[in-house]
């Protein structure tokens, strides 16, 4: 049997009070794999699930980590032998915060060979959101203008690139203190503290053609209101509620009441909730367009075409540390923890 040592979320903790465990995990079964991880990252969901803000988390303890990237160890009966000793990405929602994880073999994505683990963890969870949504929900054309919110983050910094490889100029809020690093990644910078509104109607006074907002809350009718006739709205989060007491789906079901009724009105503008997990009870098909989708990102990053935004790297045993860093706002890209094999 393997020994894995995963990082838990006991309950409504700060950082510092995660726990390390290890525990033996069972032989693969049938369609089974044991994967060695080699990076996975901190998302926003990590963030939301310790404050027990995350719209379907499960019941505390448990092990956190929506993605990552390892290399195939044992396998079970009834999948291809030649995963063996590939490197892979996955996409878990939990469970990811460990020396090795026991997963489905047809969840698992082969990673282009000479690409960093660190790397191609950045664009599992972040690349497939930035891809769908701007590919599957906006369908982006070249020539449009869009507007991303969070420009310097994991998804917000992948959008932009993905955005300027379709011919799509991209206006970016982020802090000030991110705005050269944002201009670098191709779009123009807008400080978020100040008078979003104004800044994006003098860059595209006629409005924009899409908005990517993670942000939701109250913000989330400015977002619209920024929509050129035929525009659209893509809501993908409510980051402004994680702080709020009180029952955690609510900002998401009032989001959703929002955008329905908003597409209900006659205003030639369109507005939609992205959820990567969408059709999952399809589970054939909503695993090939993960796939295809993940492998058009990654194909991009080991060309050199996207750049993987790497805040910093954390042994997996300063998942604290690299939690702390993640929340503080003041990093470009996604913060990735680097497991030691055990």
């Amino acid at each position: 049997m393997s020994t894995t040592t995963e990082i838990v979320l006991p309950g409504l903790v700060e950082p510092h009070e995660l726990r390390t465990t290890q525990r033996e995990l069972p032989e693969p079964g049938t369609g089974q794999a044991i994967v060695r991880v080699e990076a996975t990252g901190v998302s926003f969901a990590e963030q939301q699930m310790r404050r027990g803000k995350y719209y379907d988390q499960p019941a505390f303890p448990f092990v956190p980590g929506y993605d990552l990237v390892g290399t195939v160890e044992s396998l079970g009966p009834g999948t291809d032998p030649a995963l063996r000793g590939r490197r892979v990405a996955a996409l878990t929602k939990t469970g990811g915060w460990a020396t090795r994880v026991l997963l489905d073999a047809a969840d698992l994505v082969p990673i282009p060979e000479g690409l960093d683990p660190a790397a191609a963890e950045t664009f599992v969870v972040n690349g497939i959101t930035a891809w769908q949504m701007l590919h599957r929900y906006a369908k982006v054309r070249a020539g449009q203008t869009i507007l991303v919110h969070g420009a310097n983050g994991g998804v917000g910094s992948t959008l932009v690139q993905l955005a300027r490889l379709a011919g799509v100029q991209v206006i970016g809020t982020a802090s000030a203190r991110n705005a050269e690093a944002v201009a670098a990644l191709g779009a123009t910078p807008v400080d978020y503290r100040g008078d979003v509104t104004a800044q994006v109607r003098a860059l595209a006074p006629n409005g924009v053609d899409a908005v990517f907002d993670h942000v939701g809350g109250p913000g989330i009718v400015d977002s619209f209101r920024l929509l050129a006739p035929g525009g659209t709205l893509i809501a993908y989060g409510s980051a402004s509620t994680k702080n709020e007491a009180g029952n955690s789906r609510l900002p998401v079901l009032t989001l959703f009441a929002r955008l329905t009724l908003w597409n209900a009105l006659p205003n030639k503008r369109s507005a939609h909730f992205y959820n990567i997990w969408a059709d999952r009870r399809r589970l054939a098909a909503f695993r090939t367009r993960l796939a295809t989708d993940l492998t058009a990102v990654l194909d991009l990053a080991a060309s050199g075409a996207l750049h993987a935004q790497i805040a910093a790297r954390f042994p997996l045993t300063a998942a604290g540390e690299a939690l702390t860093l993640a929340e503080s706002r003041t990093v470009t890209g996604k913060v990735v923890l680097v497991p030691q094999a055990d």
